[in-house]
C-alpha cells in the first residue's frame, strides 16, 4: 500500500514472521498493524513517500564506552571495573535507572540472532536512503526506541508484565490514552457479562499481542520525533546509537 503523506511507522522484532510493524498517519490513525519477513516490511516501507521509523533494536554494536567510563572510574577510585561492561552508553544509562534492557556485544557475533537482524534492517533502510535521526528537511529517518523501557517510564515504573492479560490490557490502554487510533483497552471488561466469564467466553480479539503494543509504541516515538520532538528524552551516543523514548523526562530510579 502507497501513501502519499508522512508515515510513521514503529517496528518490533520479536513478531511471529521476524517482525510486527505498526504504521500511524499524522494524526495517530491506525494505518497498518501486521507481521511479515524482511522483504515484506522493506516493501511496505518503500511504499512510503515519506516516513520516520522507530526500531525497537540496537542499530549497532557497543563501541566500548561503557567499558572506557568504567575503567576511568576505577582508576580515580582504587576500585575493580564493573562486570558486564559489554553494553552501550544507552543501555547502562536505563540499568542505572533500575530499568532492565538486553546488553548489546561490542562483536556482532557475539550478538543474538535478533540483534543481526536489527543490524541488517538499518543496514537495508539505509540503501533505501533513510538517515539517522534528527536530520532536518529529510524525508526519511530512522531512529531507535525500547517499548518495554518506554512503558516503565509512562508508568512510573509500575508496569505489568506483557507475558499477562492485564499487563496487555495496560499498555493498550496508554496508548489508547495518548490518542492513538487503536482499540480502547476498556472495552474488554465492557463485553464481559456473567454468562461468557462463566462459559470461559472472553473478548480477546479486543486486546493487542505484546509484539503489537510494542509496535504500535514505537511508531508512537516515530511520531514524537517529527511533530513533538520535545516530548522526548534520548539516551547514549551518537557513535553507538541513541535510544529515544516517548517521555519529557526519566526519573533517577524506577
Amino acid at each position: 500500500m502507497f501513501f502519499n503523506k508522512t508515515a510513521y511507522i514503529g517496528i518490533d522484532l520479536t513478531g511471529k514472521k521476524a517482525f510486527t510493524y505498526a504504521a500511524l498517519d499524522e494524526d495517530l490513525g491506525l494505518l497498518a498493524l501486521a507481521d511479515g519477513d524482511l522483504e515484506s516490511l522493506l516493501a511496505f516501507i518503500g511504499g512510503q513517500a515519506s516516513a520516520f521509523v522507530a526500531i525497537n533494536a540496537p542499530a549497532k554494536p557497543n563501541q566500548g564506552r561503557v567499558r572506557a567510563l568504567l575503567e576511568a572510574e576505577s582508576l580515580t577510585s582504587s576500585k575493580s571495573p564493573l562486570r558486564g561492561a559489554d553494553m552501550r552508553l544507552a543501555e547502562y544509562e536505563l540499568r542505572q535507572r533500575g530499568i532492565k534492557v538486553a546488553a548489546t556485544p561490542s562483536h556482532p557475533k557475539n550478538c543474538p540472532s535478533w540483534m543481526r537482524s536489527g543490524f541488517a534492517l538499518y543496514e537495508k533502510l539505509t540503501g533505501l536512503g533513510f538517515v539517522a535521526y534528527p536530520a532536518k528537511d529529510a524525508p526519511h529517518q530512522v531512529l531507535e526506541t525500547h517499548p518495554q523501557a518506554a512503558f516503565i517510564a509512562m508508568t512510573d515504573g509500575n508496569v505489568l508484565s506483557a507475558s499477562t492479560l492485564e499487563g496487555r490490557l495496560q499498555r493498550q490502554t496508554i496508548l489508547y490514552g495518548e490518542g492513538l487510533g487503536v482499540r480502547d483497552g476498556m472495552a474488554f471488561f465492557e463485553e464481559i457479562t456473567r454468562h461468557r466469564l462463566k462459559q470461559g467466553i472472553l473478548p480477546l480479539e479486543q486486546v493487542y499481542a505484546s509484539s503489537q503494543l510494542d509496535a504500535l509504541l514505537a511508531a508512537y516515538t516515530a511520531w514524537l520525533a517529527s511533530q513533538q520532538p520535545t516530548n522526548m528524552v534520548a539516551l547514549g551516543g551518537d557513535d553507538e546509537g541513541k535510544v529515544y523514548l516517548p517521555v519529557r523526562e526519566l526519573k533517577s530510579k524506577y
